[in-house]
């Protein structure tokens, strides 16, 4: 699958792993769509790259929808579809306290990491099916998505995030069955620990850091967002690569805390 010259829109694009996706992708040709919530980070990014910002909540179907109308506006086939939008939470289902995890709290987590996922894969893989095919394979588009180690190894406070992440992992082979029909593959990454700009910066975040990589293997390190982006064009370029699951963790596994 090439990109030169196609669409490709990215959730959660605004910053972090999907910032790392949007510059990969606009790198080899590829016409990027930034969906995200941040409008000023967004906008600033779309310029930079020469692609398009659009607004988008991915748990609500109307939003999704027009981000994916404007791929489709660009006039360029829309070929892939990544999700890197989500959010994190920790709280254990039942605390110190003795309370119940807060149930809205779970929905949210699922709503917008596991719904919101499938919302741009449906949407998108729907238009990706109208487009001609790309080649004698009538391979027409790819969807990468994200999930997390933590969907496989969840520690203590990560109920509702893991459930959202294994519920990613889950649907990946059912889905690439699925949109099959219609030459779109589908695949999932499973980040481990990832240096992106949620930890911050400065001596006591580094340190903080440190702690965190120091149960990888190797390399001795958190990952690069840049190696994230780097692996999703390569899943995207390999087009025998459907139907599976991506462990990106340098060999960590996680334990309990």
């Amino acid at each position: 699958m090439d990109l030169n010259g196609a669409a490709a829109i990215i959730s959660g694009a605004a910053s972090g792993l999907g910032e790392a996706t949007a510059r990969e992708l606009a790198g080899i040709g590829a016409t990027v769509v930034i969906a995200d919530l941040n409008t000023e980070r967004g906008k600033a990014l779309a310029d930079e790259l020469g692609g398009v910002f659009v607004h988008t909540d991915v748990s609500d179907e109307a939003s999704v929808q027009a981000a994916v109308e404007a791929a489709v506006a660009t006039g360029r086939p829309l070929r892939a579809v990544v999700n890197s939008a989500g959010i994190g939470w920790a709280s254990r289902t039942v605390g110190r306290d003795g309370s119940p995890h807060d149930l809205a709290s779970y929905r949210k987590v699922i709503d917008v990491n596991l719904i919101g996922t499938f919302n741009l894969m449906r949407i998108g893989a729907a238009a990706m099916a109208k487009t001609e095919p790309a080649d004698a394979d009538g391979a027409r588009g790819v969807v990468v998505n994200t999930a997390s180690v933590a969907g496989i190894e969840g520690q203590t406070g990560q109920v509702a995030y893991s459930a959202s992440k294994g519920g990613i992992i889950g649907m990946t082979l059912p889905a690439a069955r699925d949109l099959a029909a219609i030459g779109v593959r589908v695949l999932t990454i499973c980040p481990g620990i990832i240096d992106t700009p949620i930890y911050g910066s400065g001596p006591q975040a580094e340190e903080f850091k440190a702690k965190l990589s120091a149960p990888v293997p190797f390399p001795k390190r958190m990952g690069r967002a840049s190696e994230f982006g780097h692996l999703v064009r390569a899943l995207i370029e390999n087009d025998y690569m459907n139907g599976e699951v991506i462990r990106f963790d340098g060999g960590i596994r996680f334990q309990p805390k």
